[in-house]
């Protein structure tokens, strides 16, 4: 029989000898909720409140057991998630941190997490003896860096209510052996004083930390040592809330209770800059490869800052609470932010509008975007998960437009691997309520009779129809082609432009009479017939569908000496006259009137009726070709303007 108690121990007993006859010690590190044997196995598996589940097997020589298997999570809910690294292999795992002080790795494609430890005053006492006394105070926020991992710590977080700040190597997956704390903060006046930001530099060597004294300090995070401080005596008046380090390091940029951002430069730590917002500052986030820098207001705005021209270039406005985190993608081109409004909000920085926002039932208090984007990892308060969010825009293409001031954002459920089926129901109808949003929309073939339509055909298909016999001379072949041999069978085909099979001697006998139509006699193609008939649309498209060799064997027959007639030549240029007063196809019509002006050009001549008709459409040509001329005259003039004369903005 075996035994869990309130402290988180396992007893095995002997129920024929009424003994005790092992004890496992410190299985978890609450009580011990349930157990269960494996029916046939040596096998127990464990649960506790502590969120972990355990198997075990009892496999020594005393006949106790030992930890085999283990799944564990946060015991108490994260403050703190982000992914690691900045490559696409590296960022497949989500650290964090949170109230029961311990840093968890957890994998986005395996079922794999890692703890790295608990932050504790002294591991030694901690490991030995499992003093809960030893365990530092909640992680609220941490910083990393992978250029260094491998020789030093390569991450560091500041507790809550506290001046010192640990370092971790998530390269070893445990905690660091420097603890960081200025001699001043050992000082009666600042004993009280909290580490509230932090930041490592790009190379790995430094970490900049900010307290709520007002001051900021640089530490060498290979030693340990102090490397200096930033303002004299305090960078801030009223507190340092954020600070970045930006990707060269050129300089750091930090944000202040008063509401001023300041730079100063890594080398001297002098004061660059100094900017004054609104209202005073809660979060920022700096994105390095792009400049950009994402600070988050007390009257819960946003406002985007580019750090290298250090002026503001956007303003984001529509959060109603408190802003608790902000994330960039990756390619910068959105800003995420979550709000205690219980809103998630997706801004698009080149417009600098919403383009897309839902509600959570819970208020999230962390957020990160991973390296390649696909993945979106939130964090809430009083749960302990983290939960992940697909990116849409990588399975079919977004058109996301900007939202409404008063736009009502949808709930939606947390994600959860075993949902309940009232939650996938809802889930349901959400998807068939805005599917009708995300469709695609189609355009109509014309849009707007004002308005000339492009057929979008490749300009091999048009373009060159006046320059054939170029193109022949030039492809010519050297040799004569060679006569391939007979094959032992073909299907036998009828000659002419469309590939047919012939006729079956079925079919022939339906028609073998030897008295013939006056009509079998014609030699027009059926574009030509479409043309006699006066079906201009399909004519077109027939034309179009056949590549440059088809369009000139259909327009030189048109000539009355190889089968044509007058009649046809003249349906041809009412079918160019439909084409241009439709405003449809103008790119391939006016290659097909050229390469026909081209062929009978003197037929046109000796033919008063067929010349009559090309004075007609001149002028119908002349219009259209004058109206897109002009507007590209203005749109490219503009463009030129815009492109190359000075202008100041304000």
């Amino acid at each position: 029989m075996v035994t869990g108690s309130e402290i988180g121990h396992l007893a095995l007993w002997d129920l024929k000898e009424r003994k005790l006859l092992s004890q496992v010690r410190f299985v978890h590190r609450g009580l011990v909720a349930g157990l269960e044997c494996l029916p046939g196995e040596p096998l127990m598996i464990t649960s506790s409140p502590d969120n972990s589940l355990k198997m075990w097997i009892f496999d020594l020589p005393d006949g106790g057991a030992r930890l085999l298997k283990l799944v564990e999570g946060h015991s108490a809910p994260p403050l703190c998630a982000r992914f690691y690294g900045s490559t696409k292999v590296l960022g497949d795992n989500v650290i964090t941190a949170g109230e029961d002080s311990s840093v968890m790795c957890f994998s986005t494609v395996a079922d794999i997490n890692k703890n790295f430890g608990f932050a504790s005053y002294n591991r030694k006492s901690f490991k030995r003896l499992n003093d809960k006394t030893q365990i530092m105070p909640a992680i609220t926020r941490f910083a990393f860096e992978t250029t260094k991992e491998r020789i030093w710590d390569g991450a560091a977080a500041i507790h809550y209510g506290h001046s010192l700040v640990t370092t971790w190597s998530f390269y070893s997956q445990t905690m660091g052996e420097h603890k960081l704390q200025h001699e001043r903060f050992k000082e009666e006046t600042y004993r009280h004083c909290v580490a509230t930001c932090l930041d490592l530099t790009a190379c790995g060597n430094f970490v900049i930390i900010g307290y709520d004294s007002g001051h900021i300090d640089k530490y060498n995070m290979q030693s340990g040592q102090h490397r200096g401080s930033f303002g004299n005596p305090v960078a801030h008046v009223g507190g340092v809330q954020d600070l970045a380090a930006d990707g060269i390091n050129m300089f750091v940029v930090s944000g202040g209770q008063e509401g001023d951002l300041k730079w100063w430069r890594m080398r001297d730590s002098s004061c660059i800059k100094t900017l004054s917002l609104d209202e005073s500052i809660s979060k920022m986030f700096l994105h390095r490869d792009s400049g950009l820098l994402g600070v988050a207001l007390e009257d819960w705005s946003i406002q985007v800052v580019d750090v290298d021209t250090k002026c503001v270039v956007r303003k984001l406005y529509g959060h109603h609470n408190q802003l608790t985190d902000i994330a960039f993608s990756p390619d910068s081109k959105w800003l995420i932010s979550s709000s205690m409004d219980k809103t998630i909000r997706t801004w698009d920085i080149p417009s600098g509008a919403c383009v897309d926002c839902f509600a959570v039932p819970i208020p999230c208090t962390s957020i990160a975007v991973s390296p390649s984007g696909d993945f979106l990892a939130t964090v809430h308060t009083d749960q302990l998960g983290v939960y992940l969010w697909s990116n849409k825009a990588l399975f079919h293409h977004l058109s996301l437009r900007p939202l409404t001031s008063d736009h009502q954002a949808a709930t939606v459920c947390l994600p959860s691997a075993g949902a309940a089926e009232f939650q996938v129901a809802e889930a349901e109808e959400t998807v068939e309520d805005t599917k009708d949003e995300d469709e695609e929309y189609i355009s109509p073939q014309q849009i707007s009779e004002e308005l000339i339509t492009l057929a979008m055909l490749p300009t091999s298909r048009w373009l060159n129809l006046l320059s054939l016999d170029v193109i022949r001379k030039r492809n010519k072949p050297i040799e004569p082609p060679k006569v391939p041999k007979s094959a032992p069978f073909f299907i036998p085909t009828v000659p002419g432009l469309e590939f047919k099979f012939a006729p079956t001697e079925t079919e022939k006998s339906a028609t073998n009479s030897k008295v013939k139509p006056v009509k079998s006699f014609e030699v027009l193609t059926d574009f030509g017939k479409k043309l006699k008939a006066g079906e201009y649309e399909s004519a077109l498209k027939m034309l179009m569908d056949q590549g440059p060799s088809g369009v000139e064997v259909e327009i030189r027959g048109l000539d009355p000496d190889v089968g044509g007639s007058e009649e046809v030549m003249i349906q041809f240029l009412e079918m160019v006259r439909w084409a241009l007063t439709m405003q449809c196809n103008f790119e391939a019509v006016q290659g097909y009137l050229g390469l026909f002006l081209k062929l009978h050009a003197n037929y046109i001549m000796d033919n008063s009726a067929v010349s009559e008709k090309c004075e007609e459409l001149y002028a119908v040509q002349g219009k259209a070709w004058h109206k897109i001329r002009d507007s590209m005259d203005q749109t490219l003039s503009l463009v030129s303007y815009f492109k190359n004369a000075a202008l100041i903005s304000y």
